[in-house]
């Protein structure tokens, strides 16, 4: 009787204590993960609320918080309506989403590699994506949905070379990044010829929503970017259950019965897809598809990457960049010039960080 309890052996009647205590402990662990993330992305949800809020009312043309919410509300019909409604609160949207969009990538990408140094900007489908976007905007001359189509082509075909060139009987994470920033190094030389060789005009204007910009953001844009991205996140919520098993390694998610290779194609294709509605409407915009979720990570105390609140960290963090591009610096700039300088101080430490864990 004491070995039928024990649950030291199997056999027919006898309870198997230890993995029954194993598989709570592991439950109680992944709902407490599972809050720890929830709480994370709804304060930081909240914050980013306010910070557009925020937002809405600088400018050239100050606008009082109270006008704000009039204006937002539909109560405010003067020149309030205009300026916060028409003008500033679709750049706001867009810095929500878009940063949004580049978390949730960069996640997807930092969890199929497990690695921090993994987004689509070191790995070049950034890269990808403005070189589809820069062949309809000197060839064609297209228009915004050519050009957001160019985006999604070149960064699938970035991905996909890079995929083939990494495949050795399976994906590895390291590999991956390294063959990445080789195609990405090729691409960036490609588009730089490209611009050499467009007429001044043109080249003037890739050159200036290559430094990724939301100067100019439109209800038209913004909208058009809102839905695609909202349908990519819905993809990616319903991919999130099988990403989390291809972390415990490949073995392990195909005894889970996971089809591994099928699932890892389809999130890369929702990643770059997410990348590239961001830099059809903005230009490729570095560095916060690679910090937000790592930020997030370490925010929630979660032992890997999670979607929302990746997805909410990078709304905050691009805000706030684009924020800092328009009023803290003695001209406007475009916000890829402020990521730069944020993610480039970022990925230093990163880079020190991970090589103290390692020795």
């Amino acid at each position: 009787m004491s070995a039928q309890l024990s649950g030291s052996r199997h056999g027919p009647g006898r309870v198997d204590f230890g993995h029954a205590v194993v598989r709570v402990r592991a439950g109680r662990l992944r709902g407490r993960f599972a809050v720890r993330s929830a709480v994370t992305a709804a304060v930081l949800a909240g914050i980013s609320v306010v910070l557009a809020l925020v937002a809405l009312t600088l400018g050239d043309y100050p606008v009082p918080l109270t006008d704000v919410m009039l204006a937002l509300t539909g109560q405010e019909a003067g020149t309030a309506n205009l300026i916060v409604v028409e003008w500033r609160a679709p750049r706001a949207l867009a810095a929500l989403v878009f940063g949004a969009a580049l978390g949730v990538s960069g996640a997807i990408f930092q969890s199929l590699t497990r690695n921090p140094l993994a987004s689509p900007d070191i790995i070049g489908f950034s890269t990808g994506s403005f070189t589809g976007a820069l062949v309809v905007i000197i060839v064609i001359g297209g228009s915004y949905l050519q050009v957001a189509a160019g985006a999604l082509v070149g960064g699938i075909l970035t991905a996909a070379l890079v995929y083939m060139l990494a495949y050795r009987r399976g994906v590895q994470g390291f590999r991956f990044i390294i063959v990445g920033i080789g195609i990405s190094a090729m691409l960036a030389s490609l588009n730089t010829w490209m611009m050499l060789r467009a007429d001044l005009e043109v080249a003037m204007s890739a050159a200036v929503w290559n430094a990724g910009s939301l100067n100019g953001i439109t209800w038209a844009q913004a909208g058009a970017g809102s839905v695609a991205i909202a349908v990519l996140m819905l993809v990616a919520a319903a991919q999130s259950s099988g990403l989390r098993q291809i972390e415990l390694g490949d073995d392990a998610a195909k005894a889970l019965g996971v089809r591994v290779e099928t699932l890892r194609l389809g999130l890369i294709v929702t990643g770059v897809a997410l990348t590239a509605a961001v830099t059809a409407a903005a230009g490729p915009i570095s560095f916060i598809a690679l910090a937000a979720p790592q930020i997030a990570r370490r925010l929630a105390r979660t032992p890997g990457v999670t979607l929302m609140p990746a997805a909410t960290m990078g709304a905050l963090l691009l805000l706030a960049a684009d924020i800092l591009a328009q009023h803290a610096l003695p001209a406007s700039l475009p916000v890829g010039v402020v990521t730069v300088v944020i993610g480039g101080s970022y990925l230093v430490w990163l880079l020190i960080h991970e090589a103290r864990r390692r020795t």
